[in-house]
């Protein structure tokens, strides 16, 4: 949310030593890795949707049992007299940073965030639009998160804040206003042990598609923000057309929304509207920017307006429920592993690496034919658009057909077929499918202690390799597919209709940003220890170390067909189309410079897993 400048400090505290010791009273498992996987950064979720362990903003918002069992937290929270959006403790580890950014989702459109210290220290800082503070303990705040803002904890101590969302009541910012009267009275809030407070919180569903008057109010207020990267004329044309371009897109809203509403029988009109913005903002966008913030336009677009404009329902029909009980599943099949990545981004070099370990069964290469040999799970098919399943995909008929094909089809490291009786110590499954990297929640389902190792690489490279693989026509994996025209190569993200007739640089950073992205959405609604994640460049650069943090993570022996492996340079993987070479994506420079703007929200997010040279 907007504010007239970028810090407020309300007239209140509250009573540290009790926040404090609630915290330190939550077990070490309430708290969850970021869900943008900043490193150092972890919270304890307290309202959220559904009142479960998830990040999401969409959906009724309801405590968490780790808010039941914390009184003056939620005393804190009620002593405000609003309702409350996604509430979090947000904890930053020693020497840890929330690198500069801006929140511009639609969420954060009438919703400000409300920080309230409890572990801090002079030294950690908090800049917002250029101005910097420090938040003292006790004390309440809240900020203009659509500027660039950031955090450092220089100290060699954890910093936690009750961070909570709000759009605020009139009360709320009247009291807001108040921070800046002179003389104004400072409000002390105790515990009381005898109140048993409830916070308010969001309980209305967001509207299943965006009336017309709040996409014209969305898109009214970026058009008043936007401002060009230079004085060029042909910026300003851009500017001109761009505003036609969101005007012309309102007035065919308000068309269709008075024809369909949102009547599931229409939903799919609204898609055709949705998907020409996307592309022409995309061209038109390019050197356009908000000028609060400086994020591209069609940035915040995509957040604010055309991810928000039509929400699919939360589930197309119940969660199916497990096939069979863990216990009995075949040894064969306890804890599989299993190698996601975005594609052309190293993970069959990772793969053919691992699977030299004795420890390790695999079906010889990459199973395409384990899901898609069901018809009912190929695109095209009822409730399956693109490659993407979901845990609902997953009914007790799919798990057994997919365990028993598993079965029937593992080999050893040396490519024997194995059995279920085929040692006293079984190994280990091991898969690596590009097209699972879309269907986390299909095999966690399916495999409920599954491990999950999301393998990443720099966009450069895998965006020149992607161009190349679809060039070289040896990657197709459909054709004739409804509303695209041509062979379609790789894999097949949600909303690839988009991406008909758009420059191949296009199609590449499509699938790259949407498969990292879903990828990582992902595994942050898993519990941490069940998935790591490791950078393309550390595996080249550092084959044994890396290799050894997989063994280490998986259970695995590090043994001598792996140490063999990975004892010096990896060779080739078998999919490799032309030699290694560091620079060899500048051969499609050109193109990749063009798109690189439509994958940084993603790449931003890579980046801050794990720092590479």
């Amino acid at each position: 949310m907007r504010l007239p400048r970028p810090f407020f400090r309300l007239p209140v505290r509250f009573e540290v030593e009790r926040l404090r010791a609630e915290v330190a009273a939550l077990p070490p498992d309430a708290w969850a890795g970021h869900p943008n996987e900043i490193a150092g950064n972890h919270s304890v979720r307290l309202i959220s949707v559904d009142g479960g362990e998830n990040d999401d903003v969409d959906g009724a918002m309801l405590p968490t049992p780790h808010l039941a069992r914390s009184p003056y937290i939620r005393q804190v929270l009620a002593s405000f007299g609003v309702v409350w959006s996604r509430s979090r403790l947000l904890r930053l580890a020693p020497g840890a940073t929330v690198p500069p950014h801006a929140d511009i989702n639609h969420h954060w459109f009438y919703r400000v965030r409300l920080h309230v210290p409890v572990l801090t220290h002079p030294e950690v800082l908090f800049t917002c639009d250029g101005e910097t503070v420090h938040m003292a303990a006790g004390e309440a705040w809240v900020f203009d998160n659509w500027r660039q803002h950031s955090v450092v904890n220089p100290t060699p101590a954890q910093r936690v804040h009750l961070v909570a969302d709000t759009s605020g009541s009139a009360a709320f910012w009247e009291f807001v206003a108040r921070s800046d009267a002179a003389g104004s009275a400072l409000q002390e809030h105790h515990f009381d042990p005898a109140r048993d407070a409830s916070p308010l919180t969001e309980r209305t569903l967001p509207p299943r598609v965006l009336p017309p008057a709040e996409v014209e109010l969305l898109v009214m207020d970026l058009r008043a923000e936007l401002a060009t990267r230079d004085d060029s004329p042909q910026l300003r044309a851009q500017l001109a057309s761009y505003h036609r371009l969101l005007n012309s897109f309102t007035r065919d809203w308000r068309q269709l929304y008075a024809l369909h509403g949102d009547a599931p029988a229409g939903l799919g009109e609204y898609e055709p509207l949705i998907a020409a913005l996307r592309a022409a903002s995309r061209e038109l966008g390019d050197g356009l920017l908000t000028a609060g913030n400086r994020v591209a336009a069609h940035q915040v677009l995509e957040g604010r307006v055309l991810r928000a404009a039509v929400r699919p329902p939360r589930a197309a029909g119940p969660v199916a429920p497990r096939a069979q009980p863990l216990r009995s599943r075949p040894a064969l099949l306890q804890r599989p592993i299993f190698i996601v990545a975005a594609p052309r981004s190293g993970s069959t070099l990772l793969f053919e690496s691992l699977a030299r370990a004795h420890g390790i069964c695999t079906l010889g290469d990459e199973a395409h034919w384990l899901v898609e040999g069901l018809p009912e799970l190929r695109p095209g098919a009822p409730d399956v658009e693109s490659n993407r399943l979901e845990a609902r995909h997953a009914t007790a008929a799919v798990a057994d057909h997919i365990v028993g094909t598993v079965l029937a089809q593992l080999e050893d490291h040396a490519g024997r077929p194995l059995t279920p009786a085929s040692s006293q110590n079984p190994p280990r499954w091991l898969e690596k499918t590009p097209k699972n990297a879309l269907r986390i929640p299909f095999f966690e389902h399916i495999f409920p202690d599954a491990l999950f190792v999301f393998l990443w690489r720099r966009p450069h490279e895998s965006l020149s390799s992607i161009i190349e693989a679809w060039r070289s026509g040896r990657s197709r994996t459909y054709n004739g597919l409804p509303g695209f025209d041509g062979p379609w190569s790789l894999l097949l993200p949600p909303g690839w209709p988009a991406c008909n007739g758009r420059p191949l640089a296009e199609i590449a950073a499509f699938q790259w940003r949407e498969t990292n992205r879903v990828v990582l959405d992902d595994l942050a609604a898993l519990p941490r220890q069940r998935w790591m994640h490791l950078s393309y460049e550390t595996l080249v650069a550092q084959p044994a170390a890396a290799v050894q943090r997989v063994c280490a993570f998986a259970g695995l022996e590090f043994d001598t067909g792996l140490a063999a492996r990975v004892a010096g340079p990896l060779p080739h993987s078998r999919y490799t189309h032309t030699p290694p070479d560091p620079a060899k994506w500048r051969s499609n420079e050109a193109e990749i410079a063009r798109v690189l703007h439509e994958v940084e929200c993603v790449w931003a997010r890579l980046r801050a897993l794990e720092p590479i040279a």
